[in-house]
């Protein structure tokens, strides 16, 4: 069993359900995975958008659970569930319904052409390092880094607990 981070993400409604909906039916789809156990879910968090300025705010969470699933498996799955949710990839940081990124995976580093574990970004992100902080105090970089060190190098980036 392996223990995994999972970043949630969206700003967009689809299929007549509001970005805060899509994070909750996603984590109610990552607990019907019968290799997937223990989800703990941090605070959800209004965050302003990286990237393109002309979209919504984006609502946030980080995920915490054990799997059965190899890297690739779980890749897969989440990338099953965005679609379920009309994801859509076009413009890169642009707006979108849903999106659920690998952030670690046990202590594991991957560098393939579908796949960077460490997530590369989520050192600089506020929306990611908050809630993470909030699952887990004692949590530390691949560098060795805690996440309250990482997160006082984040210049603020609008986030807001709901």
């Amino acid at each position: 069993m392996t223990t995994s981070y999972i970043g949630l993400g969206s700003n967009l409604s689809g299929s007549m359900v509001d970005p805060l909906h899509q994070l909750n039916r996603a984590v109610q789809r990552l607990s019907d995975h019968p290799h997937i156990y223990e989800i703990t879910l941090s605070s959800f968090y209004s965050t302003s958008p990286i990237g393109p300025q002309d979209q919504p705010d984006y609502i946030n969470a980080v995920a915490r659970l054990n799997t059965e699933l190899l890297p690739l498996q779980l890749l897969d799955y989440l990338q099953e569930i965005e679609s379920e949710h009309d994801r859509k990839r076009q413009q890169r940081w642009g707006a979108r319904t849903l999106d659920l990124d690998i952030l670690t995976y046990a202590n594991f580093e991957i560098a393939s052409h579908r796949l960077t574990i460490p997530h590369p970004r989520m050192e600089e992100r506020a929306f990611v390092l908050v809630p993470l902080l909030e699952l887990d105090a004692e949590f530390f970089s691949a560098q060795g880094k805690s996440t309250a060190d990482l997160l006082a190098n984040c210049a603020d980036q609008g986030i807001v607990k709901l």
